[in-house]
């Protein structure tokens, strides 16, 4: 007897996964209805963040991210919680000061984040991915719940560590923002849920949809969700519907730059098999609609910090230039060209929690044996980050380039200053050269002996200035012909007193270290 009980004990804790939930004991535990489970959500969410608040702030220890604080909830109520009219439920909060200290990263008061979750009933989502998640936004779209299996809620606990590291370094990221992890146990059954950013506004219409991994084997849309008034294509839809995306060249070096940031994070975790999701919204005035109403309070777009595609690829808060015809409905879309059309992007990386393990191993193994096996999306982490990359760079975005004629007007319009320049620099030099050559001819009439201890010499060097090249002197010397060829007369005039000055001051004493050698005199004269 003691056994059956420890057993239906063992097997009504036991994780059934996160997707849709189901029986795991006997006839006498009923799964919950999703009526139940959202209300399950909203106040096992408010209970918790609720309490949280009495306990004092202080710095995130490494022990913090293992904690996991439990709630039972009676539909009657208690001293602790309030009464209700869903099935009893127990709530589990996972590294409650942890994520506490996330949320408060990306700027989200306790009241706001209550206010998001808790003031509307929640939205449910259709799931157009492999997996058998369910999906909850909040009726300001601030906010997606999803449910995970229990390796994946396992995985991202043991991720945490890391993930506060990397989100203290770099808040501007395009990984998935988590605000929190969280578990219901209803009925027997245990439903885990993770609380994160929305990439995808509600507000403003998604023309186009894309799930992107950069591999091409199987990763075409079915007919069943082409069907759809919202569909999400996969990376061969794409490349039939697109030639690329453009972005002017700043946008695309700090897109591309984020991007590798945080595959090299991934890698690092070794983490796979993650998507890139990709909303395009065609700014033209016929096409131009709204979602969804949302909540009047934040008709104004988002609040959470670092939450739009816009602010999560520009570093050191620097304000990108949006399109004019965005105004104040961008929603922090990332302005974008495809042919005459203007674009709104937005994305993000989603799906992080796949891990490549020995189930993924065996999975890449058996579909390598049928297939080339680098084209299909399971793959070793460090590959399929390269493959990703290489896919976004060059087939999804690319640069907008400037037109070669309007460089090479500027590039004209910039030498002919610095030409000029030269010209009345090196006219300059010879004019001084000049003068010097006259005073020395003034020293050989002068009778002072004392006048003449050193000799006035002019050295000609090949470089008169280190800022002229040759093609600017060889330009500028048809302007000074005619000083040029007046100077060498003169030069051959006097050259032979000149050098017998130079040889008889040599022999005479002085403390200059060119005077003392008579072949620093015998130099090229001008």
């Amino acid at each position: 007897m003691n056994k059956r009980a420890v057993y239906k004990m063992n097997s009504t804790s036991d994780d059934t996964g996160g997707g849709r939930p189901q029986k795991t004991a006997g006839k006498d535990h009923k799964k919950p209805t999703a009526e139940a489970l959202r209300g399950a959500i909203q106040l096992g969410i408010g209970y918790t963040v609720g309490n949280l608040t009495s306990k004092p702030d202080r710095d995130v220890l490494m022990q913090d991210f293992y904690v996991v604080e439990s709630a039972f909830l009676p539909s009657e109520g208690s001293n602790l919680t309030p009464a209700h009219h869903y099935p009893d439920f127990r709530f589990k909060t996972y590294a409650p000061l942890a994520f506490r200290y996330f949320r408060e990263l990306f700027g989200i008061k306790p009241d706001d984040y209550l206010y998001s979750i808790c003031k509307e009933p929640l939205i449910e989502l259709s799931n157009p991915g492999a997996s058998s998640s369910w999906f909850y936004l909040t009726s300001d779209d601030e906010f997606i719940i999803k449910t995970v299996q229990h390796k994946e809620a396992e995985f991202l606990q043991k991720l945490l560590p890391g993930y506060y590291m990397n989100l203290n370094q770099n808040p501007r990221t395009l990984l998935p923002k988590f605000y929190g992890l969280y578990c219901i146990q209803c009925g027997g059954v245990n439903i885990r849920l993770v609380v994160m950013n929305n990439v995808l506004p509600r507000s403003l219409k998604m023309h186009y949809k894309y799930d992107l991994k950069g591999s091409t084997y199987k990763r075409r849309a079915s007919r069943k969700e082409r069907a759809k008034t919202s569909a999400t294509f996969k990376d061969l839809d794409f490349q039939e519907m697109f030639d690329g995306l453009y972005f002017d060249a700043d946008t695309y070096n700090a897109l591309m730059k984020t991007l590798q940031r945080d595959c090299r994070v991934l890698e690092s975790f070794k983490i796979m098999d993650y998507s890139l999701l990709l909303g395009i919204h065609v700014l033209d005035r016929k096409m131009r609609g709204r979602g969804g109403r949302g909540d009047s309070k934040r008709q104004g777009g988002q609040k959470v910090l670092y939450s739009t595609a816009l602010e999560s690829i520009q570093g050191d808060g620097k304000a990108a230039e949006v399109l004019a015809d965005t105004d104040d409905d961008s929603m922090g879309g990332i302005p974008a060209k495809h042919k005459d059309e203007k674009l709104l992007i937005f994305l993000g990386i989603i799906d992080i929690l796949q891990s490549y393990r020995f189930i993924k191993k065996v999975e890449h193994s058996w579909k390598a044996l049928v297939h080339d096996g680098d084209t299909v999306s399971v793959h070793r982490p460090n590959f399929y980050a390269d493959r990703f990359l290489k896919f976004m760079g060059s087939t999804v975005f690319k640069k907008i380039h400037p037109l070669r004629g309007a460089s090479s007007r500027r590039k004209k319009n910039s030498i002919r200053p610095c030409r000029s320049a030269s010209q009345e620099a090196l006219s300059t030099v010879i004019e001084e050269s000049l003068d010097r050559k006259a005073q020395s001819l003034e020293n050989l009439d002068d009778p002072d002996p004392s006048s003449s201890q050193k000799t006035d010499v002019i050295l000609i060097t090949t470089s008169i200035h280190p800022a002229f090249s040759v093609n600017t002197i060889s330009s500028a010397s048809s302007i000074d012909d005619k000083v040029e060829q007046e100077a060498d007369s003169e030069s051959r005039d006097h050259r032979i007193s000149t050098s017998t000055l130079a040889l008889e001051d040599s022999a005479l004493p002085t403390s200059n270290s060119q005077a003392s050698t008579p072949e620093s005199g015998l130099d090229v004269y001008l």
